[in-house]
């Protein structure tokens, strides 16, 4: 099942959120400095571990990590790094559609069921909602036939526009 909500993706009653994180995961602006200021000291401690651990260079952009939810309701974050829209002749798309497909890969290897997803990359990496919504639509229906113990997945938006966008896509998918 896959839904769109309005809402704060930091108090969604999930097994997992996606963190749409720079390639740091030392925390940021946006979703990522909100789910970071939420998740409180655990989250930066294990972000460092996967740092010093798996990603010395920083997490690649399109691949996702795993780590603890800290104070979240959530028991897990998954980090994933979206494409920075100015950097690729056409967007980055398929690295955004893999940020999508590598998240449920991890939601789905650490035993979570349910996940919450941000607008990947519609903040300051420069998409556009409307014309990230369907890749993102697209990427995780596809994707999970892959992964069937991921049994409810949400996109949860915090601005008007980027509701409205992924309404719009995942009812144009039906």
């Amino acid at each position: 099942m896959i839904d769109v909500v309005r809402g704060d993706i930091t108090q969604q009653d999930v097994d997992a959120i996606v963190n749409a994180a720079n390639s740091s995961l030392m925390g940021g602006g946006g979703v990522d400095g909100a789910i970071h200021a939420a998740a409180g000291p655990a989250l930066l401690q294990a972000c460092k571990d996967v740092r010093r651990r798996l990603y010395p260079d920083g997490l690649p952009t399109g691949a996702a990590i795993a780590t603890t939810g800290g104070d979240l309701p959530a028991r897990f974050v998954i980090h994933t790094v979206g494409p920075k829209y100015w950097e690729y002749a056409d967007g980055g798309r398929e690295l955004l559609a893999a940020a999508h497909r590598n998240s449920l890969a991890e939601t789905q290897r650490v035993g979570a069921s349910s996940v919450a997803f941000p607008a990947i990359s519609c903040g300051v990496y420069g998409w556009n909602p409307r014309e990230a919504a369907p890749i993102a639509i697209e990427a995780v229906r596809t994707a999970l036939a892959d992964f069937p113990d991921v049994q409810r997945v949400s996109f949860v938006l915090i601005n008007d526009d980027a509701f409205d966008a992924f309404t719009r896509a995942i009812e144009s998918a039906d």
